[in-house]
């Protein structure tokens, strides 16, 4: 069967409620052929890479066969990565939220105290790294004797971290009556003979990924830091020189805040989603394909198969979830061989998504800055020009002139000219004034191009200089060697970085964690 909406995996009220709350529109293809069959209590090999949706594809059953009233463990994830873990104890526990659900994410890194209260009082479904989950086990504050349902998300990846004696160990703790589904990108030999020993008769879901080959289409992101995102992206919409744009939201419900937010400030934009009448999409494309409206404000799959050729623009206000759908995104533009541009907009913590789209296009998405408030003036004023001196040559003017002489009886040529400027500059809702730089970064200390940053970690802790650059840059992402000049104290330590990297460091290192230890992160003060 072809499921085409979540309504037909016959789930309870509660379930579907809060996957629209989420935003899920459709299945993605991996939910599509897993969750039919954990609902009817198969066991589950999955060939699926990161970004696919999988999450859902095992979360989603879980949390709809799983006994409310009973606050024991009933499900066990294994995750290779703290990251992981916490991603996907976010996304399960917004699944389950109206069942009440308690998920609880552990990993190491974290006081064990804290989740050793958490389990006395009483949880559904624990996600945890194989190394913690084991200490528990060892403490016996880890009770696996009620688990129905056993998951390996990213087999192959805890596997290459050697950690297969560990889960191992860990599968002999869960009775042997119980459903076990393992999610891996690669089907190694390893992997093969782990869902051998301890998978019964499983159905294997393999999805495979698409490849990107759209050469004549720009990419590029925008990191949002100082300004409101609705703010930054009507600057970008000023600056850029669009025919129509497609703009991507992830939930129904900020479809309708954006389109709101953009009509209030003069934009001519309409929304499409799944919660519109047929009548209402039609209308709605209608006036997108005859110019009538410039912004489409959309859902993925409200804007699914969409083929327009007049698509300069698409827009990501929201980066996707699932890496795959950027490129269905990004294919709305540059059609029939026409250039066409893919602007993403990002806040610091997003960092990590725009890498695992990079890995999926096998391309690099460079960051471009927020066009600032003069770039935007000057890009308007050379329109103007543009379109003044085409109307000249374009001729037909006799009707205007007796207005110009009658003005010039008045006021000098110059002024003239200037004022019907200044009139064109605000119709487009732009005056020409100084932009505020309230906005730039303090001076911390550090030198020119530098921002010094204060990390809570320091020698009482055993943190060396190689710990630092190593925890930023693989975290982070930026050249290890753009980390400039680093002083370690007692309790604290100061770092350097490239001020347009600053916030990035600060969103994700900051209460985060460098060997085991809890850091705080913020911009140092002056010396």
């Amino acid at each position: 069967m072809n499921y085409s909406s979540f309504n037909e995996f016959a789930l309870s009220k509660k379930v579907l409620s809060a996957i629209s709350e989420m935003g899920f529109e459709e299945p993605t293809p991996i939910q599509k052929q897993a969750i039919p069959l954990v609902l009817n209590d198969m066991d589950v090999i999955g060939h699926a890479q990161t970004g696919t949706g999988k999450t859902a594809a095992f979360g989603i059953p879980i949390v709809e066969k799983i006994v409310q009233n009973t606050y024991e463990i009933q499900a066990l994830i294994l995750t290779p990565t703290r990251e992981l873990a916490m991603q996907v104890a976010e996304e399960i526990a917004k699944i389950g939220s109206l069942r009440k659900i308690k998920v609880l994410p552990i990993y190491g890194g974290q006081p064990i105290d804290r989740q050793i209260r958490s389990l006395r009082s009483g949880v559904h479904v624990v996600i945890g790294t194989p190394g913690r989950l084991l200490d528990h086990i060892r403490r016996r504050t880890l009770n696996l004797e009620n688990v129905k349902f056993l998951v390996l998300d990213e087999a192959d990846e805890m596997l290459d971290m050697g950690f297969i004696e560990d889960i191992e160990l860990i599968i002999d703790k869960v009775p042997s009556k119980r459903q076990a589904l393992f999610f891996s990108a690669t089907m190694p030999l390893a992997i093969q003979r782990l869902a051998q020993k301890y998978l019964r008769n499983p159905k294997l879901v393999a999805i495979s990924r698409e490849n990107l080959t759209v050469p004549l289409i720009q990419q590029y992101y925008y990191e949002i830091i100082h300004y409101p995102k609705v703010d930054a992206l009507c600057r970008i919409l000023d600056y850029e020189n669009y025919e129509s744009v497609i703009l991507f939201c992830r939930t129904k419900r900020g479809v309708d805040e954006l389109v709101a937010s953009l009509q209030m400030r003069g934009y001519f934009a309409e929304g499409l989603h799944g919660d519109m009448t047929q009548a209402q999409r039609d209308k709605t494309m209608r006036s997108f394909r005859l110019g009538e409206t410039e912004l489409l404000v959309a859902t993925d799959v409200a804007a699914r198969g969409l083929d327009i050729e007049r698509v300069s623009h698409v827009i990501n206000y929201d980066i996707p979830q699932d890496p795959e759908s950027y490129v269905h995104r990004i294919g709305r533009t540059g059609r029939a061989g026409r250039e066409g541009k893919a602007l993403t907009l990002i806040s610091p913590k997003e960092y990590r998504q725009l890498r695992m789209i990079e890995r999926l296009i096998k391309s690099q998405i460079d960051k471009v800055p927020l066009p600032s408030f003069q770039d935007v003036v000057l890009q308007q004023s050379e329109n103007i020009k543009n379109s003044v001196s085409s109307i000249i040559n374009e001729g037909g003017l006799e009707n205007y002139k007796t207005i110009a002489q009658q003005l010039l009886q008045d006021y000098d040529d110059e002024n003239i000219v200037a004022a019907a400027i200044k009139y064109a500059f605000s119709q487009k809702g732009i005056e020409l004034i100084e932009e505020d730089s309230a906005q730039e970064i303090v001076n911390t200390g550090a030198k020119s191009g530098m921002v010094r940053l204060f990390f809570t970690l320091g020698r009482q802790q055993s943190i060396r200089p190689t710990d630092l650059i190593k925890a930023v840059s693989e975290e982070t992402g930026i050249n290890p060697r753009s980390i400039g000049n680093i002083s370690i104290y007692d309790k604290f330590t100061f770092l350097e970085v490239p001020e347009e990297v600053a916030y990035r460091v600060i969103h994700i290192m900051d209460r985060g964690n460098i060997n085991g230890k809890r850091v705080s992160v913020q911009l140092a003060r002056a010396k």
